[in-house]
Parts: structure tokens; C-alpha cells; sequence
């Protein structure tokens, strides 16, 4: 048997990343987990008091002193939301090592982690503003240099009508488009690998067929086969992640609606809009959660009840309810 001071560290975060890569998360999960796992390491092995190079550190290094120490540190110029995913990352991490027989036990549960706090939706400001955001890329900007309306509205309304991840549209083929006219749906694979697949309105139907159709004039029949990329760049290519942010943002820009853009959520922000707009129709918080492929019930409840409270502050702040109000200190003095 190999003796534990003869593991390294490095080898095992590769174990572990080509494991997880089975569960089939996109490149940039890959890339968060790497970046948490090695940071952790790197300052568990730059110990002042016994320093290594890291591809020398060895498992029997990773103590909980030495895992408290590196995650204070970690911590100092870190926001929550970034300590407690790397929390999470070391967490799985363990987890690995242990079914695999290569550590005892998971130390993480000896390492503190901060209490982070179920974020709010961020859906788009405005009660038209998706609209106006369809209506006016769905008119040609003849101001860009490679014009493609069909294309630029196809993404918005699987994002808007479907709340569809950045991920995910990038993971769609032209065969995740599936079921007969009236019935049509999409096929997603979300986090973690899991599939859903979420109904989509003759609408929105319409929208893909006409960018399906302009993609063939532009590349041929040939570029739209069943497993061919859903999304293409102006080359043909398949749309990369920098790519499908960028065309976003142009949207944004030419509808002029920027400033109604909540920060840090260019994109999610359309997926927000979908959930929000679900739960003041009056979905159930299941329903929502089926449609958006959350893991936890609590994400999809946490839109019903924002939107509950927003409701009641409309309603609070009523001209009307504020006469009462004025009304009833006067009969009462």
C-alpha cells in the first residue's frame, strides 16, 4: 500500500475533477472547482512554518488546523457567497477522498463557513422592459457590423420564455428541439447533468423556425442537423460562452434598456424575469421548480415570496389605503 506522505495533493484534485466531470457540469463549474481546490492548497502549502511547493504537498497536510488557517485567509478578501462555494468544493472533496478509501474522514465539518443568505431574484426592472427588449431586436440594426435579428431573438425568448442558464443554451442541439406543432417542447440539460424539459408556446415556436430557416440561407442545410449546435456565431461556429454574454449585452444596448439591468445578472437576469413572472401568475413553488431544474425547493419558493412582498408593498403603497390611514387618526383624536 502507498504510504500517505507519498500523495499528493495535486493528484488527487485531478481524481477528483475527471470524477466529477461524469456528472457532466459545464466547463465553467470545472474551472470554479479547480480554482477553490487549488487556492485552498496553494495556501496550505505556502505555511510559513513549513513551506512546500505545492506539487509536494502531501494528503497528511490537509489537517483541520491547517484547512482553518488556510480558509482564514481565503476568507479576508473574499465575499461570502465565494467562501462558502470553496467550503463546498473542499466538502465534495473529502467526500471523494473517503469513499475512496485515501482519507478516514471529512475534516470540513471542523471548518467554519459563513451563512449565506438565499439570494434575491434579480428579474429585469421595468413592467414592459421585456418587451421592449423583443421588440426592438426583432427590428434589423442595420448599425451592426453582422446584423442577425432572427438569431438574437431566438436566444432571448428561450431565455425569457424558458429561463434557460447561459449553460444551458450553449448545450442545446437543434434536436433538443422535439414534439409535434402545438405540443413542441426543449430538452435541457442542466446542473449537475440533469434533464428537464420545459414547454414551449407556438410563439416561441415560431421565433426558433425563423432563425432555423435564416441559418440556412446563411451556411446551407447541411450546418442544421439534428445534432448541430442550437446557437452559431456569425461564422458558423458554435456560440461560445463570451460570445452569447456579448450578444446579450448588444441587446440590451440597442433597446436601451441598460440602465434597467439589475448588476451582476446580464443574462440570469432574463431567467429571473421568467421565474418572477411564473410566480405572479400564481405558479406553485414545484412548478417553478420543474421548469427552472432547481435542486432545491427553496430557490423556487424564494420568487413566490419576493413577489408576495412586493405585491403588498404596491398595495401599501396605495393613495387610497393612506386616505384610510389620515381618516382614522382624525376620528381618532
Amino acid at each position: 500500500m502507498q504510504d500517505k506522505e507519498d500523495v499528493r495533493v495535486l493528484a488527487l484534485i485531478e481524481e477528483f475533477l475527471t470524477a466529477r466531470a461524469t456528472r457532466k457540469p459545464s466547463p465553467h463549474t470545472l474551472q470554479a472547482y479547480r480554482r477553490d481546490l487549488l487556492a485552498i492548497a496553494q495556501l496550505i502549502a505556502d505555511d510559513p512554518t513549513s513551506p512546500l511547493p505545492l506539487a509536494s504537498l502531501p494528503i497528511t497536510a490537509l489537517t483541520i488546523r491547517a484547512l482553518r488557517t488556510a480558509f482564514a485567509a481565503y476568507a479576508t478578501p473574499r465575499a461570502a457567497a465565494s467562501i462558502y462555494r470553496a467550503w463546498s468544493t473542499w466538502n465534495g472533496f473529502f467526500t471523494f477522498l473517503v469513499a475512496d478509501g485515501i482519507a478516514v474522514g471529512n475534516p470540513m465539518s471542523a471548518v467554519d463557513k459563513p451563512n449565506v443568505p438565499v439570494p434575491l431574484p434579480k428579474p429585469l426592472r421595468g413592467e414592459d422592459t421585456p418587451e421592449q427588449l423583443l421588440t426592438a431586436v426583432a427590428r434589423d440594426d442595420h448599425r451592426q457590423r453582422h446584423p442577425w435579428s432572427e438569431r438574437d431573438l431566438a436566444v432571448l425568448a428561450l431565455a425569457l420564455c424558458a429561463g434557460l442558464r447561459l449553460s444551458e443554451l450553449l448545450g442545446l442541439r437543434v434536436g433538443s428541439l422535439a414534439g409535434r406543432p402545438g405540443e413542441r417542447r426543449v430538452e435541457v440539460v442542466g446542473k449537475a447533468g440533469r434533464p428537464r424539459v420545459v414547454p414551449i408556446e407556438p410563439e416561441v415556436d415560431a421565433v426558433l423556425g425563423a432563425y432555423l430557416d435564416s441559418r440556412r440561407r446563411r451556411f446551407g442545410a447541411r450546418t442544421v442537423r439534428r445534432d448541430s449546435p442550437l446557437f452559431v456565431d456569425r461564422h458558423g461556429e458554435p456560440l461560445r460562452r463570451g460570445g452569447l454574454q456579448y450578444l446579450v449585452e448588444s441587446c440590451y444596448q440597442r433597446a436601451g434598456i441598460t440602465d434597467r439591468v439589475p448588476r451582476g445578472a446580464r443574462l440570469h437576469a432574463l431567467r429571473h424575469t421568467f421565474a418572477t413572472r411564473l410566480a405572479e401568475d400564481g405558479a406553485s413553488a414545484s412548478e417553478i421548480m420543474r421548469l427552472l431544474g432547481h435542486s432545491s425547493l427553496t430557490t423556487s419558493q424564494n420568487y413566490i415570496d419576493v413577489t408576495a412582498g412586493q405585491q403588498r408593498a404596491a398595495v401599501r403603497a396605495n393613495r387610497t389605503n393612506r386616505a384610510l390611514s389620515g381618516l382614522y387618526r382624525e376620528n381618532g383624536a
